[in-house]
């Protein structure tokens, strides 16, 4: 499966993505304008999005959100998956691993600002969905502040 067909199937685009992460950004040392946020946060998901490993966390999600959608986890009825209920926090660990994979620590407090809040097209994806995509978000969000600020650091 080619990663659009992926991105697809997860019900979001690139710039879906991006559009979120601006909605929570707040100005930083390198990324002071949204604009460069932009620039800085693109150029990170893309470098995130070439790790295969990552592709592999987020794989495991959709897979899992078909198969939840479907009825086809033991134990865990379409009833309580469409209700996202505090049970399930499978959800919540793939998205922590996503997110620390991708930006540390720093990754994960990210995502969870993301999870909490859930901006932009969080709101639209279901329960693994939203926090596989915060994961990742929260990840490349902490990177984006990160390389924003070494690039500010790093005279020319």
């Amino acid at each position: 499966m080619i990663k659009e067909e992926m991105l697809k199937e997860m019900g979001v685009a690139l710039d879906d993505m991006i559009d979120t992460a601006m909605l929570l950004w707040v100005p930083h040392p390198g990324v002071e304008t949204e604009a460069r946020a932009r620039e800085v946060f693109s150029s990170e998901l893309r470098r995130a999005l070439a790790d295969p490993n990552v592709w592999v966390l987020l794989y495991a999600g959709v897979a899992l959100e078909r198969d939840a959608r479907q009825g086809r986890i033991p134990n865990l009825d379409p009833v309580s998956y469409e209700k996202d209920l505090t049970c399930l926090i499978a959800d919540e660990v793939l998205g922590m691993a996503i997110s620390m994979y991708v930006g540390g620590y720093k990754g994960h407090f990210d995502y969870a600002r993301f999870d909490k809040l859930k901006p932009g097209v969080l709101k639209s994806l279901g329960p693994f969905l939203d926090d596989i995509v915060a994961g990742l978000i929260g990840g490349v969000s902490a990177n984006m502040y990160d390389r924003g600020a070494a690039d500010a650091a790093t005279p020319p």
